[in-house]
């Protein structure tokens, strides 16, 4: 038996792996990567390396094995139909008799188009009659704190959220959480809400900064054409700016709100509070 961790030289797959070692045997483990180079640091660990591309399915074919547990990260190719994608993992882990498909999608509140693609993977999921685990993972701190030199430079934080509520936690909790999936027991046929312990607001985000850096840091907030433009104008492609800002509508309306306490339940401690993240971030 082995832990198939898909995406696994990722942000969130890094994350899960490093965890991962830290409970079980580095043989137990199967990192899924594209590019070995990157993976090259896991393997010297004596962990498993399985070359293979969602746009490739022919790569996933023999690849599981009967009674792996597998983490399916949702890819991050907005453009390449990450749908059909996902359809790739789930249909080699059925022909393969897997233990556990566990799949990182998004709140079931949440209404903006990035959702879709979760929806509609939980749907293949659902159909393929797998022992499943929706690990729908709220918004991420690293969101905000990886990209904090605009903000800094123009001690303004620019977004479309209103005084909207979210309730992130890190990369590494929510890594910690699949990892609980993954080595646990019970999880079949289970779907958990995850978000962070304390939600937060974006005039609230722009007075921790301040707090912090001991600068005046605004909060400006904007329409989601302003933001997708502002998105745009940094470098990201249209299509993806228009799919981030539309979060922000969502965020207004509270979508990314998670009081489930399901994250806190799983990792078995209090979630990262954003405070940490902005220190730890503001140290890099």
């Amino acid at each position: 038996m082995s832990i198939v961790v898909t995406g696994a030289t990722g942000h969130l797959g890094r994350h899960v792996v490093e965890q991962l070692l830290e409970k079980v045997p580095a043989e137990q483990i199967t990192a899924v990567v594209r590019d070995e180079g990157k993976a090259a640091d896991f393997a010297a660990r004596g962990v498993r390396l399985a070359i293979a591309d969602y746009n490739t399915p022919d790569t996933f074919a023999r690849l599981f094995a009967a009674g792996d547990r597998v983490l399916l990260i949702s890819g991050t190719e907005f453009d390449k139909g990450r749908v059909q994608q996902h359809r790739v993992v789930i249909d080699a882990a059925k022909a393969a008799g897997v233990a556990l498909l566990a799949y990182t999608s998004a709140p079931s509140t949440l209404t903006a188009a990035l959702a879709d693609d979760h929806r509609a993977t939980e749907e293949a999921l659902l159909a393929s009659g797998l022992p499943y685990t929706l690990l729908r993972n709220g918004w991420y701190h690293e969101n905000y704190t990886e990209n904090l030199a605009p903000v800094l430079e123009h001690g303004a934080v620019v977004q479309a959220a209103g005084d909207g509520r979210v309730s992130s936690a890190s990369r590494a909790d929510y890594a910690a959480a699949a990892v609980a999936v993954l080595t646990g027991e019970g999880h079949e046929n289970t779907t958990y809400e995850l978000g962070g312990d304390e939600a937060w607001s974006f005039p609230e985000y722009a007075a921790e900064l301040g707090r912090q850096t001991g600068r005046e840091i605004a909060y400006h907030p904007v329409s989601v054409e302003a933001l997708t433009g502002v998105l745009a104008g940094a470098g990201l492609p249209a299509p993806l700016a228009a799919l981030l800002a539309g979060v922000d509508a969502s965020i207004e309306k509270g979508e990314l709100v998670v009081s489930s306490g399901d994250l806190a339940r799983l990792i078995g401690r209090p979630s990262t509070p954003l405070t940490e993240a902005v220190t730890v971030a503001l140290k890099d």
